[in-house]
């Protein structure tokens, strides 16, 4: 079961302390951060929507849009690559991006340590501190895992039977996370013969996490689908023919019970949302 007091990871150059917690909270909710003083990191990753946003892709300062959908960011601190492209290595780097990025927070590196009289490099570890504790768990598929066999209804546990077998979505939502932290093409890129945009490579983006997807709406990297029947329609169609399909994406050609099965068992991995020290 993924509970929510399990040990946070943390790299032995930023070790977490409940201070460095603290401020990086203070920060994550402060729109100094932002060049016009209006958006915050919060913006995009409000906690009623477990840390995403609900647009389909980021909205930055004076409204300019970005290409890509915000992903949510719980039980981060469990994972080993970020954004959808993978480009950062770190927490502390993909803390620094949308603060520095010219479509999102816009300023930069000296206005930023002007604005908190902190060090980029302070600023970064305290965000990324507080992220490390933004994590979710206790949901049902944890109390089922556990061995609440009630926990689940028919429904879902035919849900959950699809998930591991027909569907095989497992291959890639694996794990306690549900995500295998891994980069595939599921033709979600590709439009009218051409990829609209390449990702890691050849069309190819981060699984996300599973965990609280019932909240965090619209799906894919670029919010194309809208809700979770649309996202299980797409696979059970084998996702969009592309040179560069990922093998695991065919036709699964599901049935409506299981296609409503598979989305109520996803709504089982609603659970808690809890952050700080």
């Amino acid at each position: 079961m993924l509970g929510l007091d399990l040990y946070l990871p943390a790299p032995e150059s930023n070790p977490l302390t409940p201070d460095k917690v603290a401020l990086g909270r203070r920060l994550f909710f402060d729109k100094r951060l932002s060049r016009d003083g209006t958006l915050a990191c919060a913006s995009c990753h409000n906690p009623k929507l477990a840390f995403s946003d609900g647009r389909t892709v980021a909205v930055g300062i004076n409204g300019a849009q970005g290409t890509r959908n915000v992903p949510a960011i719980v039980n981060r601190g469990y994972g080993s690559s970020f954004f959808w492209d993978g480009r950062a290595k770190s927490l502390e780097q993909q803390a620094l991006e949308p603060i520095l990025n010219p479509r999102e927070l816009a300023l930069t590196k000296a206005e930023l340590e002007s604005r908190t009289n902190l060090k980029t490099a302070e600023v970064t570890a305290a965000l990324a501190s507080f992220v490390r504790t933004i994590r979710s768990g206790d949901s049902r598929f944890d109390r089922y895992t556990s061995g609440q066999s009630n926990a689940l209804s028919d429904l879902e546990k035919q849900g959950l039977a699809v998930f591991r077998g027909k569907g095989n979505c497992s291959a890639c939502h694996s794990g306690p996370n549900f995500t295998d932290e891994q980069f595939h093409n599921t033709g979600v890129a590709w439009r009218d013969g051409v990829l609209s945009d390449r990702g890691a490579g050849n069309g190819k983006f981060k699984t996300p996490t599973l965990r609280e997807v019932a909240r965090t709406a619209p799906y894919m990297h670029d919010g194309s689908l809208a809700t979770l029947d649309d996202v299980v329609e797409f696979y059970s169609k084998g996702g969009r023919p592309n040179p560069n399909l990922d093998a695991e994406i065919r036709p699964r050609n599901f049935t409506a019970e299981e296609k409503r099965a598979l989305v109520a068992f996803l709504q089982t991995l609603t659970g808690r949302v809890r952050e700080g020290w």
